[in-house]
């Protein structure tokens, strides 16, 4: 590591006294680059570059924020109303953003309506660092005064075993929060310290950060004891009855001198079978102008290592803001034990194995699914996952009501029930949607469709589950005799049809009515008191079936006509698998499909409420989903010209009517197969251009939610592509999918299912995600693409969901991808 060059801070008062001066790298280098930030090797900072999250508020990607050495350091630069806001307390709005080249500033225009407060936050490139300031047009509202404040956020996983100065007072990072929390509008959070100057890990180059308030004290907090994902917080008050630059903060960062990251070898954690191609992808720094030869190593027993390959890589280009290189070493076919070796970086070891894909998606069966299970206690040997949960399922959502977490109930029940009347029958089956514990419908209806499918194409009889629903107990690694694959469609099924016993159509979902449950990290159990709520009892009242403890979800129960067609697709789906397993309830999941399809073509029109995405998705992407599973339960033929009627025009609505339309394609007339054909003709161009983008071979999507799920639903579009037209869509196109989930991606190498390779996500956004830990094979979204140029993975931070949260159906369709790749490699 080289030293970097130092030079003198300005002087720094606190009150009547002189603060030592610290010593920082070369920040004329520092530069207002193309993209719109600030940039210098090992320090980006970036302002207002992404906005917050429109999907769930504040998602800890927006105002000023710090890239430091290669990592996201601090973020949500911006004026707030509390000083360790939580995920959903306001937010401003945005107006615009200027940049001024000539004056090396940026500055964001924002403001809060309700409040009728306006501001900016201009950052300004300095001879050391960067100068921030928050400017009124006038002085803060009387309203606001005390409240309103600049904040900045730093990772605490970043700051774990750091030390911070401020002023004279030295202190340490904790790892765990302690002190009084924050309790907005009532209670102060505990002061961490407070002053004039801050230095962050002084003695750490990589992350040391200096801030000096030229008025306004400054003040550290720890966000963490008012919410688990809150961060360390810098905070200044704004001043009232101030206007102009009512707060002015100097930043510098000290940075490493020439600092280039560290090389990124991409591969698969899970290893590669001898026939198909394995391609690593080397991530390198812009600046990274080595060129090493990449090496293979086969590993023996006795720890020795043989140099099998040896290539100098040509440089595939620049992808966001990294330089790549491929190394291709698919000539490697001899089964064992392997490493890569680019420079001083090694990654591995990895198998090449006939084997390889034949258990990975174990832990996604074994584990993740059934430990999602609701309204059932899951055990695991000496561990209980968490206890028989929401017994007291489900009161009617009030009408007109907007939930914090995207469901919506409208100006009717459409139910027989009243607002706040319990639902009998909704207390079995269903899957915790993601990473809380919700039973998001149009989810539970995918995972549904898509073990079938698994079932179906694959007959997988595993058996290492027992499933009891008398006991309501699930026992993991205890085999009962029963296929899992058809438990966990069965049980999926169980939450459908109870919805339609219930009222007669699917609902939205059942979720928690309050944040404060909603938030909740913990054995499930322990959410409600599983008694069933009755109003007229006072709080704490119970008689052993009913207490006056307001702590039952709710049930969204708007008609949603793609919601119902979504539903009934699964229910036909489930009435094939479940024949001859549980003849009564595949019968009456069939009659209840067919009846609900004639009951919604009846309609003079669809019911379109929708809200979010807990309502289904588009109409005739879920009718068509609706009319494939009830052709090839029935073999109808109503059904199959109901599919003509919705053959897509655009290679989009391709793509999401994909695996559904080619299903269907044995029950349709003689010229279906030459029009599947032409559309796949024109989706296989669609997708080349966005493939070729990257060096990954796949679409990465940058949106607010990583694109894991589009990556390998396409992977498995191309699987059922290359089963129909082998010489129009090439296996690889479904390889490439699978290698990028298991480590072949940016910004690192993990794979993204827990426990699947040998490096595999080990901290992740479940139900655990409190403790750092994992759920055994939960897929995670992702790598997160932050504007302009950023891609992100945490490994040390749980709490970005956008990145890290599972979600039931990824695991599900992780099972099927799996089992067609070992599939495809028999051919």
């Amino acid at each position: 590591m080289s030293i970097p060059r130092r030079h003198l801070s300005a002087a720094l008062f606190s009150l009547a006294f002189l603060l030592p001066q610290y010593t920082w790298s070369d920040s004329t280098k520092l530069t207002l680059n193309d993209k719109d930030y600030f940039e210098q090797p090992g320090l980006n900072v970036m302002v207002f570059s992404n906005w917050y999250d429109g999907l769930f508020s504040d998602s800890k990607t927006s105002g000023v924020e710090l890239i430091h050495h290669g990592l996201r350091t601090a973020t949500n630069g911006d004026v707030r109303l509390n000083a360790t806001p939580e995920q959903w307390d306001m937010t401003p709005l945005f107006k615009e953003r200027k940049i001024n080249r000539a004056e090396q500033s940026i500055e964001a225009f924002m403001y809060y309506p309700n409040e009728k407060f306006d501001f900016s936050i201009k950052v300004t490139k300095n001879e050391t660092g960067v100068r921030i300031a928050v400017n009124l047009p006038k002085p803060l509202p009387a309203s606001l005064e005390g409240k309103a404040g600049f904040n900045l956020e730093f990772l605490p996983s970043a700051y774990f075993h750091q030390a911070f100065m401020m002023d004279t007072t030295t202190g340490t990072f904790p790892i765990y929060p302690g002190g009084a929390k924050e309790v907005n509008g009532s209670a102060e959070p505990t002061l961490l310290a407070n002053g004039k100057h801050l230095v962050l890990a002084p003695n750490n180059t990589e992350r040391r950060v200096s801030i000096e308030s030229n008025s306004t004290p400054l003040e550290l907090y720890d966000g963490r004891g008012k919410a688990q994902n809150g961060w360390f917080v810098v905070r200044s008050k704004i001043p009232a009855g101030k206007s102009g630059a009512v707060i002015e903060w100097q930043l510098n960062a000290g940075t490493i001198k020439d600092w280039v990251r560290t090389p990124v070898i991409g591969h698969s954690q899970v290893g590669y079978h001898p026939a198909q191609q394995k391609v690593a992808v080397i991530e390198l720094d812009k600046n990274d102008k080595t060129n090493p030869p990449a090496k293979l190593f086969k590993i023996a027993a006795d720890g020795s290592e043989t140099l099998v390959l040896e290539k100098t890589l040509g440089n595939w280009g620049r992808y966001l803001r990294y330089e790549y290189r491929q190394f291709d070493f698919s000539k490697v076919q001899e089964e064992g034990l392997y490493k890569i070796v680019y420079g001083d970086q090694q990654a591995g070891p990895f198998r090449i194995a006939k084997d390889v894909y034949t258990s990975a998606w174990f832990p996604s069966l074994d584990m993740y699914l059934p430990i999602q299970m609701d309204h059932v206690t899951v055990n695991e040997a000496y561990r209980v996952w968490h206890g028989v949960s929401h017994l007291d399922d489900a009161l009617q959502a009030p009408v007109n009501h907007e939930h914090f977490d995207l469901y919506r109930q409208g100006p009717t029940t459409d139910t027989p029930y009243k607002p706040g009347e319990h639902i009998p029958g909704l207390d079995i089956g269903g899957w915790f949607d993601a990473g809380d514990y919700d039973i998001r419908t149009q989810t539970n209806y995918d995972v549904v469709m898509n073990l079938v499918n698994t079932w179906e194409r694959f007959g997988i009889k595993r058996d290492v589950t027992s499933v009891d629903y008398k006991k309501r107990f699930v026992d993991l690694h205890v085999a009962d005799g029963k296929p899992d694959l058809l438990q966990q469609i069965e049980h999926g099924t169980l939450g459908l049809i109870a919805q339609h016993r219930a009222v007669g159509h699917a609902i939205h979902g059942i979720v928690e009515a309050h944040i404060d449950q909603y938030t909740h990290l913990g054995d499930a159990i322990t959410k409600t008191d599983n008694l069933v709520y009755d109003s007229s009892k006072k709080e704490g009242e119970s008689d052993g079936v009913k207490s006056g403890n307001f702590d039952d979800r709710w049930a969204f129960t708007s008609k949603s006509t793609p919601l119902n067609y979504g539903s009934i697709a699964a229910l036909a789906a489930a009435s094939r698998a479940l024949k001859g397993y549980n003849d009564e309830l595949a019968a009456e999941c069939l009659a209840t499909a067919k009846k609900v399809w004639d009951e919604e073509n009846a309609k003079a029109k669809p019911d379109s409420f929708h809200h979010g995405n807990t309502t289904g998705g588009r109409l005739e992407d879920e009718k068509v989903k609706a009319a494939t599973e009830l052709l090839i339960a029935t073999g109808d033929q109503k059904y199959s010209k109901a599919i003509e009627k919705l053959l897509p025009t655009k290679p989009m609505d391709f793509a999401i009517r994909l695996p559904w339309l080619m299903r269907a394609m044995p029950h349709m007339p003689s010229d279906y197969t030459a029009k599947m054909r032409k559309f796949a003709e024109g989706y296989k161009k669609a997708m080349a251009v966005n493939e070729a983008k990257n060096p990954y071979g796949v679409t990465i999507t940058e949106g607010g939610w990583a694109g894991n799920s589009f990556v390998i639903r396409g992977a498995i579009n191309n699987y059922y592509l290359h089963k129909a037209f082998p010489d129009l869509v090439d296996r690889e196109a479904v390889f490439k999918g699978i290698t990028y989930l298991y480590g072949t991606h940016p910004a690192h190498n993990l794979s993204f299912v827990s426990n699947v390779g040998t490096h595999a996500k080990e901290v992740a956004y479940g139900m655990n995600r409190a403790d750092f830990s994992f759920i055994p094979g939960g897929v995670v979204p992702g790598v997160l693409v932050l504007k302009p140029d950023y891609p992100e993975n945490h490994e040390d931070w749980p709490f970005f969901w956008g990145e890290n949260e599972y979600v039931v159906d990824e695991a599900a369709v992780h099972i099927f991808l799996a089992n067609a790749v070992a599939d495809l490699l028999k051919e």
